[in-house]
């Protein structure tokens, strides 16, 4: 009996890597990776130099704290957090000049402050309403200045109300669980 020496068939693998060298490329190209997004926020530049400690009236200071239970304080007073647009209105405009108000616009300061337990979606809803609130004042300083929308006004007109009615956030370091001060 003659035995038959087979032969396995082999495949060619030489373009297999070309391929998978092709797929992969073409998967690098056409996949779009998504940005984080956050809140846009320009940070002063750091230097070496500390900084001068200059006196601010108490009076322009406007004080927001958010504690670990999400209670937000105005000036160590409770109110609703769906109310923080009209009185931090009130405080930068200042409307009937009451003393506990700030003086002007440019020199309304709004502080922020949070508790390190306080929730993420109860800080963001606040720092949108008071970044809101600027956007509002800017609108209807446009209107009243110029009789048009701000996004209808030149760059120059738009600083020019900006320069007039600044956003000044200022943001502290948050505190502890329940350490407010």
């Amino acid at each position: 009996m003659a035995t038959k020496n087979r032969i396995a068939p082999e495949i060619n693998a030489g373009s297999i890597s070309d391929i998978a060298f092709l797929l992969l490329i073409f998967f690098l190209v056409t996949t779009t990776i998504s940005e984080d997004k956050g809140i846009l926020i320009k940070l002063p530049a750091y230097i070496d130099v500390p900084p001068e400690i200059s006196d601010v009236n108490k009076r322009n200071i406007l004080s927001i704290m958010i504690n670990s239970q999400n209670i937000v304080t105005l000036r160590n007073e409770n109110f609703e957090i769906k109310n923080i647009k009209v009185r931090v209105k009130e405080f930068i405009t200042n409307p009937n000049q009451k003393p506990e108000m700030a003086i002007s616009p440019t020199e309304a300061i709004v502080s922020l402050k949070n508790d390190r337990g306080t929730k993420y979606d109860t800080y963001i809803y606040v720092y949108n309403e008071l970044r809101a609130t600027y956007n509002e004042l800017w609108e209807e300083a446009a209107k009243k200045m110029y009789g048009k929308n701000l996004n209808e006004i030149s760059i120059e007109r738009q600083k020019e109300i900006k320069e007039k009615i600044p956003m000044l956030i200022s943001e502290s370091e948050p505190t502890s669980f329940g350490e407010e001060l």
